[in-house]
């Protein structure tokens, strides 16, 4: 089992939290548009971290090679939002069941979603605690942290759902020089040399 890594704190201000259908009224109200850098995590609207040249080379580096290798019956898309029991966050990579027409009414849900991916620099404190928390707690079953800071892979899975911090009970590091295996529903679908992906 992994080593337990700390929680964010939530603020000690009065700040008013949403629910998943109240963060949805406010945007199709007007109130928050695509030009506001936020996204709700577990209740909380908080901002989005501004990214940097190495952070999007590398997002668009892991999107071309996942786009590379799956299986027919799955699409990757990125920077775009999930919708979860409490949190609407917009992971960098994702990938997503079916094709991308069959969301035209509503965002992608945990059901629908075989592996979630964050690229982190800026990012990494609150990758591998408050995501980390949101994604296991939704039964995402495998979620990578490209960590652009100690230049290798994180690989969770086996997510811990009924417990009182929701988590994953198995974590993986890859290297450099190592190769990632790419597991969608169970299966193997191909590999990827995590060389390629960093800058």
């Amino acid at each position: 089992m992994p080593p337990v890594e700390s929680v964010a704190a939530i603020p000690n201000d009065l700040i008013w939290r949403l629910s998943i259908e109240q963060y949805h009224a406010i945007i199709q109200a007007g109130i928050l548009t695509d030009d506001d850098s936020v996204e709700l995590l577990e209740g909380w609207l908080v901002f989005k971290m501004p990214k940097n040249p190495p952070h999007r080379a590398t997002t668009r580096l892991v999107r071309t090679a996942l786009e590379n290798i799956l299986s027919a019956g799955w699409y990757v898309d990125s920077q775009e939002p999930i919708t979860l029991s409490n949190s609407e966050p917009e992971p960098d990579i994702v990938v997503v069941r079916g094709n991308t027409r069959q969301y035209l009414d509503r965002h992608p849900g945990a059901e629908d979603i075989a592996l979630i991916i964050e690229v982190s620099d800026t990012t990494l404190q609150r990758d591998r605690t408050v995501k980390k928390r949101i994604y296991a707690r939704a039964g995402i079953s495998i979620y990578w942290i490209v960590n652009l800071v100690e230049e290798q892979v994180k690989v969770y899975s086996q997510p811990l759902v009924e417990v009182e911090q929701p988590d994953y009970s198995q974590r993986l590091d890859f290297g450099r020089s190592a190769v990632i295996p790419i597991i969608i529903e169970g299966i193997e679908t191909g590999a990827i040399a995590v060389n390629s992906l960093l800058p």
